[in-house]
């Protein structure tokens, strides 16, 4: 039998005392985590994570230290808003890595320029058909035009077949990783023209990043497809009783999600200034440990962008951490393997905490 306590007006005292949000359980988690790298290294390297020690550089923080961090996961971080949309949907994601890979090979081949050093460019995909030189509106359209086909398909798959999430979108994954070989035959794409080059210059994937997430962010707080997405996500039943067209949010949810990746594949193409067909491999799981760790409920129906976003900065910070600890590069994948697992637990521990306390 469940007991309410009544105080002024009626109001409950439960009601009152409300829980502070997720975001800030996972922010807490990312300060100590940050305050436990700081003491390691002032213990036993002698040295500052967070702070500037050298006498040559002006300025209080590790600025450098920062800008990596956020770089590291900005990229990632762009297909983890896809994905942090398509959890709290009740679905699922596992071919956006594919499709940056794809994406990346396909948009590189209509941003290369006609000649390099003078002499015709040697890697160029499209130069007896004149398609060099191109407007960096060409590749970005069909960048974009690669992720919605994706998506589609993917939406298409989940909505009208009734396939589970997993089995669709592994079976793009591993269409999508071989269009990436088949484009050009496994050989990297390179030399792109300036203006596209210019995209993953310097700080733009951290603007990028921060940008889509703000945009949202305000989507699925103030918009009906946000309020759809979270109702989806937490009772399908309910969601079409009360008249929401499932199957047509189902698609759109995996189209801006494929939109999404292939965004990032252009960020990450521009960045490198060339385009392989092994790009992206991993990135799937590494936006899905994100979304989980900002408090993303995989059984659908719960989380925000935010938390996403403070999910990869602890992602970041980890990174940057074992390196400044002088770890092996292999620690870091075992531990990112830790990470997901953990994440996963976590996410579970969650929803018998709820049950029990509903």
């Amino acid at each position: 039998m469940s007991q309410t306590s009544h105080g002024i007006g009626g109001l409950s005292y439960d009601a009152k005392k409300r829980p502070w949000p997720a975001e800030f359980n996972v922010f807490l988690a990312l300060v100590i985590l940050v305050g436990a790298f700081e003491l390691i290294g002032r213990v036993f390297l002698g040295d500052s994570f967070l702070f500037n020690t050298r006498e040559n550089v002006s300025g209080i923080f590790n600025e450098a230290r920062l800008q990596i961090i956020i770089l590291q996961v900005s990229i990632v971080g762009i297909i983890a808003i896809g994905v942090t949309q398509v959890i709290i949907s009740g679905g699922i994601d596992l071919s956006s890595g594919s499709i940056v890979g794809a994406t990346a090979m396909i948009a590189m081949s209509f941003a290369q320029v006609a000649t390099v050093n003078g002499n015709p460019n040697p890697k160029a995909m499209f130069l007896a058909q004149g398609w060099t030189d191109l407007p960096v509106i060409v590749p970005l359209l069909v960048a974009i035009a690669c992720g919605l086909v994706a998506g589609l398909v993917n939406g298409a798959l989940i909505a009208y077949t009734r396939i589970p999430p997993f089995i669709a979108t592994l079976g793009m994954m591993v269409t999508a990783r071989g269009i990436a070989k088949w484009w050009s035959k496994g050989q990297p794409i390179s030399f792109p023209t300036d203006s596209f080059a210019a995209i993953g210059k310097g700080l733009m994937p951290v603007v990028i990043f921060i940008s889509l997430a703000i945009l949202f962010q305000l989507i699925l707080s103030y918009t009906r497809y946000g309020k759809h997405c979270y109702a989806i996500g937490s009772n399908e039943d309910a969601a079409r009783m009360s008249g929401i067209k499932i199957a047509n949010h189902k698609v759109l949810v995996y189209v801006i999600a494929g939109i999404l990746a292939s965004i990032a594949a252009v960020v990450l193409s521009s960045k490198n200034l060339t385009a392989q067909a092994g790009m992206g491999v991993m990135y799937e799981l590494d936006a899905i440990a994100m979304a989980v760790i900002g408090g993303v409920s995989l059984s659908g129906g719960r989380g925000s962008i935010i938390g996403t976003v403070i999910g990869s900065l602890i992602f970041g910070v980890i990174i940057s951490g074992f390196t400044f600890l002088r770890l092996d590069a292999y620690y870091q994948e075992m531990v990112k393997g830790v990470i997901i697992v953990g994440a996963v637990v976590l996410d579970q521990w969650r929803q018998r905490r709820r049950a029990i306390g509903a």
